[in-house]
Parts: C-alpha cells; structure tokens; sequence
C-alpha cells in the first residue's frame, strides 16, 4: 500500500504566525484568548498546558481574569477591540492578514455604496468579525439563500467570500446572482485566501491517484471540513480525523493507495504522526499478505 502526502496541507502562515504570538513566554498564565485561537484541539491543549486561559466570545469579557488579552486568528470587527480597551484590557491582535483583507475590502465597498455580501457561514467566528462594524449586511451560503438577495430589493452588490470556502461553490454562487434580474450592478473581490486555495488544489490533483483519503484537523474547523467536501466531489472514499488515535484499520483494507491532507491549523508535528502510523499500518497489512501468500 502505497501512502501519499499532499503537495500542500497544514499549518498556513497566519495560524502559524498567531500560535507563535500565544505561546510567547510573556504570556504564560497571562493571557486570555477571546475565543479559539485556531480550530485545533491539539493546539488549543498546548495553549492550556501554557498557562493560556481561553473564554468563548466577547460576550463573557466578565469572565476574563487576566490583563492581557488576544483577538484570534480569525479576526474580530472593531467594536470588538474597542470594548476590550475600553475595559482595560491590552488587546494583541492575532488575526490573520488575509481576513483583514476581507475586513477592508467589504468597507470599501460599502463607501462606495455597494450593499455588502459575504459568502460563508453566518454563525462562524470569521464571518462575525467581517459583518461585525456593518450596519447592513447579507450573509449567504448556498443557492437556497439566494432568495434573500430579492427579498432585500438591493440592485448594487459588493460581495466578498470568508477565507476558507470553497472556490467552486465561491464562483459558482457570484456566477448565479450576477445573472439575477433583481442586479444590476456586481463588485466582486474572491478573498478566499491562497494557503486554502492550494490545498483545496492539491487535494482536486492527489483524489485521482488514490483510493482513500485521511484528512485531518478540527471537527469544527472550515477549511478541513472544505477539503472533505472536494474528496466527496471527487467521489473518492475520505475520512475526516482529529487525530491518528481515531484511525480505524478496516478503512485500509485492500487498499493500493492512500492519501493525506490536512487544514490550514494542522501542525506538522500532528500530520507527522499521522503518516506514521498509516506507515505502521502499510506494514502490517504487507506481511499478512505475505503470511497468506506463504
């Protein structure tokens, strides 16, 4: 059994750069992270044997023990931060360059009196941070919602995409509201960042040469679950771990070629791990077909 990593996959540099800032020494016991740092449970372990407090949103900042406090990798709006100082609090700011760019893309947009849309999921931490200083706003995440574009009676759309979707869906939902006869008018700028792009790619090229695929990260991270989502329109067998503790043996049985991939907030040391042990697995599953065989 053949194993294969993909070309591109884990930690991108934002979430590298943000780990790197929460696990400073300055830090340890003095710090508390308004929300999850990155959608890890690996990292978010290290994080709390380092003495990183975490609370789940703003809206426990009375929660908050320590004087230091840090805005996510993904990004918070700016009556976020400004009520964290207003508190008291010294405010570092983990968020990604790339969804700021989004932040800043949106705004200009509506200056330019554009209404703004942002593809992705509402409830994502994200997305909240991008509508979060908009007055007005409309979050979509499928054709299903593309009612509600009619519904608002806006003709000038400015639409931006949460950095971890899917660049097909992406383009193929811009494609559908700019032939809509309730728009007249489409400012579109594809924020989905390169670190997602290229894994997702890579992804699209590894699915035609394997017959399973182990993708690993966060449960409730939007990226990873993107690159199931490409191994599922690739018709190609995949399972979605946190973990190589999770790996089940039966899901290699005669299999020739298998494949990994991983999120954007995968550490190394955690894919690592994994391809060793799918090795181990490679291994066991040739010397009982020696064994047969003999």
């Amino acid at each position: 059994m053949k194993v294969s990593l993909a070309r591109a996959l884990g930690t991108c540099f934002g979430v590298q750069d943000a780990i790197n800032m929460a696990m400073a020494p300055e830090f340890h016991n003095d710090l508390t992270i308004i929300g999850q740092l990155v959608h890890n449970p690996q990292i978010n372990e290290s994080l709390k044997n380092n003495g990183v407090s975490v609370v789940k949103g703003i809206e426990d900042i009375d929660k908050i023990k320590t004087k230091k406090v840090m805005i996510t990798a993904h990004g918070a709006a700016e009556k976020t931060q400004q009520k964290l100082h207003d508190a008291g609090f010294t405010v570092y700011d983990a968020s990604c360059p790339l969804v700021m760019r989004v932040h800043k893309t949106i705004k200009g947009m509506v200056e330019k009196n554009f209404f703004p849309v942002v593809i992705g999921q509402k409830d994502h931490v994200e997305v909240r941070g991008i509508v979060g200083d908009l007055d007005d706003y409309l979050v979509i995440n499928g054709e299903a919602d593309l009612e509600k574009i009619r519904k608002r009676g806006k003709r000038k759309l400015g639409i931006v995409s949460q950095t971890t979707q899917q660049v097909e869906k992406v383009e193929s939902l811009v494609k559908k509201i700019m032939a809509m006869d309730c728009v007249d008018a489409v400012s579109f700028v594809n924020t989905i960042c390169q670190p997602t792009r290229d894994r997702q790619i890579a992804v699209w090229e590894l699915a035609d040469q394997v017959d399973l695929m182990i993708v690993i990260g966060g449960f409730n991270s939007s990226n990873t679950k993107k690159l199931m989502q490409v191994c599922k329109e690739k018709k190609i067998e995949a399972h979605h771990i946190e973990s190589s503790s999770q790996l089940d043996k039966s899901w290699f049985k005669d299999k020739e070629h298998v494949g990994i991939t991983a999120g954007t907030s995968t550490p190394e040391n955690v894919i690592n791990e994994l391809h060793e042990e799918i090795l181990k697995i490679a291994q066991e599953i040739k010397k009982t077909q020696e064994t047969v065989t003999s």
